[in-house]
């Protein structure tokens, strides 16, 4: 069920070396602001120990490319 989606790191809500504990954090953020969007807990491609948390508003498409971005690979949708 992995998707390939590419991120300003910047944009990050948070950063995780533990899977359950970043699933976690991002369970609690989608219970605490309410809003359109979904929250992704999403692995890096050049780490396999390191996971952050962003809105899914915040993936970069050619629309609204705005600066590096980089590759991760959605590992948990909330």
């Amino acid at each position: 069920m992995d998707n390939l989606i590419f991120f300003n790191p910047g944009d990050s809500i948070a950063n995780f070396h533990d899977y359950d504990e970043a699933v976690r954090t991002a369970q609690i953020y989608r219970e605490n602001h309410l809003q359109d969007g979904h929250v992704l807990v999403v692995k890096g491609m050049d780490s396999k120990t390191q996971f952050d948390i962003f809105l899914s508003d915040n993936e970069i498409t050619h629309a609204n490319e705005a600066g590096p971005e980089k590759p991760y690979k959605v590992s948990k949708k909330l």
